[in-house]
């Protein structure tokens, strides 16, 4: 296995983004969130999202494959000096093979000049939370309801 992590710049590399997002949310998060939204995640819709979307993007791939993505960037006005880590989605069959871990750094290392970053993920998502654990981030407190996948979600914070 030869995972290379790059910037995400072609129209291939961004539909397998999209079949990246579409299967990690239907094999991590049935039961964790509405079987209604789910439904509703079709591939299409992930694929409008990619296109929609294309910046601050790190993509694996394992032979030419898109096997995983992360997305970063910042706060916005709410909060410039903040980093956030906003997805971070890879194949299950890649889980534990570290695929993770090599997209986390290279997210970080875009963000380096960021002394707090953050990012939520869903409460009951425990794979999830001790892998960002892993990586140093810890939850503050913090908890929001999401009504459009109807899970509650934690904040962790990584500070430098």
């Amino acid at each position: 296995m030869d995972i290379e992590i790059k910037k995400m710049e072609t129209e291939e590399e961004t539909r397998g983004k999209a079949y990246v997002h579409w299967c990690a949310w239907h094999e991590a998060y049935p039961g964790l969130v509405s079987q209604e939204y789910l439904n509703k995640l079709t591939l299409e819709k992930c694929e409008r999202i990619a296109f929609d979307w294309p910046d601050n993007l790190m993509i694996a791939k394992d032979a030419g494959r898109v096997i995983g993505f992360v997305g970063y960037g910042d706060r916005g006005e709410e909060a410039p000096d903040i980093g956030e880590i906003f997805a971070l989605y890879i194949l299950s069959e890649y889980y534990g093979k570290g695929v993770g871990q090599q997209l986390m750094k290279a997210a970080l290392q875009q963000m380096r000049g960021y002394q707090q970053i953050c990012l939520w993920v869903l409460k009951e998502n425990k794979r999830a939370i001790r892998f960002y654990q892993k990586c140093g981030f810890d939850s503050d407190g913090e908890e929001i309801y999401s009504t459009t996948v109807a899970a509650s979600e934690i904040r962790m914070i990584l500070k430098r």
